[in-house]
């Protein structure tokens, strides 16, 4: 069922999407502001159950691009995400009936609503990492063979190009060069689908998804309760796993620099008793989290970083020395745990030398 965008789902929402983003997919602070203040202007943000989507729609995802950290200092104007919608529209002589999110992870969880406030169009309520990746083919759209171009890239001076790829591989390196030319962050219009083929690859629900886990998180705060009930509760009926906690600790170092398009680098979490630290490697996301050697958890699985007091998320890029946190773990749904996903966005499609241990069997 349809439902209305409000003004109290947008806190949520970001907290959650954040726990989402697994670390990454830019804080989504900003864009939450950018909703907030469209719909206090008076625009209205529809969101549609993945089933309403009718069969002859033409969907089309937008997103930021590039590197969280660069989000800190290089705010959106708020226009980018239409004028590459836009573009696309151009290009495919066709005008798009829905937006939608690539990922439900971090602030491209609320760009997707920026563009609707200002177009009118519905948002659907899925996507297609069910947390947040670094690269464009990272997408369950990608594995079931939707090709991701032509896309539209826009930057906040207006400037926009079109990229048609021979593959998805060819569309994220060429886009990525794009998006660093136009200093390290961009908007973009990818993936355009018929709506039959939208409910056939996407990840139902992971807006809504968001917005159960953001309030969890806030009631437990309220109620000085620990989160992490609240948490498996809200994802209880979404085909994700519970959270599991892997370590509590301080973090003692963060290693983190900005490079070709992405944040990469690594944490140390040291426990609060004796014994040794975590370790905890990042490509925009938290991809292994190990001790010693030992891998507790890795990517697929969300590996998400909580203030230890309050449980709210904490993104790649608000990572501190000193911070008291929790870590936990979260299995994705089994869309993402096929063995052709796992080719996509497994551990070794980010050079980690280790195999995920709970895989699906391919759709």
């Amino acid at each position: 069922m349809s439902w209305q965008l409000e003004l109290e789902h947008l806190p949520d929402l970001a907290r959650g999407a954040a726990l989402l983003g697994s670390g990454g997919g830019g804080d989504p602070y900003v864009g939450r502001l950018m909703v907030e203040r469209a719909l206090r202007q008076g625009a209205r943000v529809t969101v549609w159950d993945l089933e309403e989507v009718p069969d002859e729609a033409l969907v089309v995802p937008t997103a930021m691009m590039g590197a969280p950290t660069v989000m800190v200092e290089k705010i959106p104007a708020g226009g980018e995400g239409v004028h590459a919608l836009r573009a696309l529209e151009r290009h495919l002589g066709r005008e798009a009936t829905a937006t939608m999110p690539i990922e439900c992870g971090g602030i491209n969880s609320t760009m997707p609503l920026v563009v609707a406030a200002r177009t009118g169009k519905p948002v659907v309520d899925a996507d297609g990492m069910g947390r947040a990746f670094p690269e464009l083919q990272m997408e369950t759209f990608h594995v079931f063979g939707v090709p991701g171009s032509p896309m539209a890239i826009a930057n906040e001076h207006g400037d926009v190009t079109l990229v048609t790829a021979h593959d998805n591989w060819a569309m994220e390196w060429l886009a990525r060069g794009i998006t660093v030319r136009m200093g390290g962050a961009s908007l973009i219009a990818e993936y355009a689908m018929e709506g039959a083929t939208v409910k056939r690859v996407s990840i139902p629900g992971t807006l809504s998804l968001g917005i159960r886990l953001g309030r969890a998180i806030r009631e437990a705060r309220e109620r000085h309760r620990d989160p992490i009930e609240g948490l498996a509760e809200a994802l209880r009926p979404s085909g994700y796993g519970p959270p599991r906690v892997l370590f509590d600790g301080k973090v003692e170092d963060v290693l983190r620099r900005t490079t070709e398009g992405f944040v990469r680098g690594s944490a140390r979490i040291r426990p609060f008793t004796s014994g040794p630290p975590l370790a905890i490697s990042f490509q925009n996301e938290h991809l292994i989290a190990e001790v010693e050697g030992e891998v507790l958890a890795v990517v697929p699985d969300l590996i998400c970083i909580l203030e230890a007091e309050s449980g709210e998320p904490i993104t790649t890029e608000g990572l501190r020395y000193g911070q008291r946190v929790r870590v936990i773990a979260i299995t994705p749904p089994e869309i993402m745990r096929t063995r052709a996903a796992l080719e996509v966005f497994g551990p070794r499609a980010f050079g980690l030398a280790h195999d995920y241990g709970a895989v699906a069997e391919v759709a």
